[in-house]
């Protein structure tokens, strides 16, 4: 048991969700007002993503994050920034293969074009995604290979950011050991066990052990499940001894027909570890555990 877990609140996120959620952070505003309302419930971590805010879809343009990022520091809340650079890694493969892939609707460029961001506002932590994956039932894949993690990892290093290493299945936690074996992840590692994903490891006690098991000695982790699994997975994570994640990035709603706030999650998560007998982890905290130096 990890009785004293840090927290991490996922904002936003990139999917399909503004339509199904009116109050969704989409302007930097209110994505920036979302994570200072999520840390004053209780988030040590808040990870950001930025949307268009004339369609609510999801962007990478740096003037969004800046926005965000400018807005939470001049509040002067104690919160851990984690930027993701998950976007830009989406491809459509067309029924002909190379003639005609990418197709229509990727938002494909190369790995250093996705820290743009990051060099130029230097947060805590970004997100890092550690191989390709089908994340749906179509001709979309998100693209990481081997070669391009390795050129964000060593450049993410350069810029002294805790990279957030997102892991969907064994093989992703595989390739991101031997990141760290070539000296490209500086200790404590930082993983992010994502369950529960389309045709990812499954949000099971069975699949979370052995995610848990395979990873390095001396890492820090946390895990998320989306949707209905979301409140489940704190328990059984903190339970098996990580840290957590909580947010509309992976969930809307705090209970059925009961659509949720950032805040509103994650004070439903620290009820559930104080059900249990433990405490959220201060900012504070979790910089030291992950051997951050408090950026400003």
């Amino acid at each position: 048991m990890n009785w004293e877990p840090f927290l991490t609140c996922a904002l936003t996120g990139a999917g399909d969700s503004a339509g199904k959620h009116p109050d969704l952070p989409i302007t930097p505003e209110q994505i920036a007002n979302s994570a200072i309302e999520a840390a004053h419930a209780g988030a040590a971590i808040v990870h950001v993503h930025v949307r268009e805010p004339a369609t609510g879809k999801g962007s990478r343009k740096p003037e969004y994050f800046a926005e965000v990022v400018e807005r939470i520091r001049d509040s002067k809340v104690d919160v851990v920034l984690n930027l993701t650079t998950g976007m830009g890694g989406d491809m459509v493969v067309g029924p002909k293969g190379a003639e005609d892939s990418p197709g229509p609707g990727s938002d494909f460029v190369g790995a250093l074009e996705r820290l743009v961001h990051v060099e130029q506002l230097d947060p805590d932590i970004c997100s890092m995604d550690c191989g390709t994956m089908n994340f749906s039932d179509d001709d979309v894949i998100y693209v990481m290979t081997p070669t391009y993690l390795r050129a964000q990892a060593k450049r993410i290093q350069e810029l002294g950011v805790k990279p957030e290493m997102e892991v969907f299945d064994l093989g992703h936690i595989e390739l991101a050991k031997n990141l760290q074996k070539e000296g490209l992840i500086d200790a404590p590692p930082l993983f992010q066990l994502c369950m529960g994903l389309t045709y990812g490891a499954p949000a099971t006690p069975e699949a979370i052990i052995a995610m848990r098991d395979h990873l390095p000695e001396g890492a820090q982790w946390s895990g998320f499940a989306p949707g209905r699994m979301e409140m489940p997975m704190v328990a059984q994570v903190a339970l098996l001894g990580g840290n957590l994640r909580v947010g509309l990035e992976d969930n809307l709603y705090l209970s059925k027909g009961q659509l949720a706030s950032n805040a509103q999650l994650v004070t439903r998560a620290k009820e559930v570890v104080e059900a249990m007998g433990g405490r959220l982890a201060s900012p504070q905290e979790a910089r030291d555990r992950l051997g951050l130096k408090g950026k400003k």
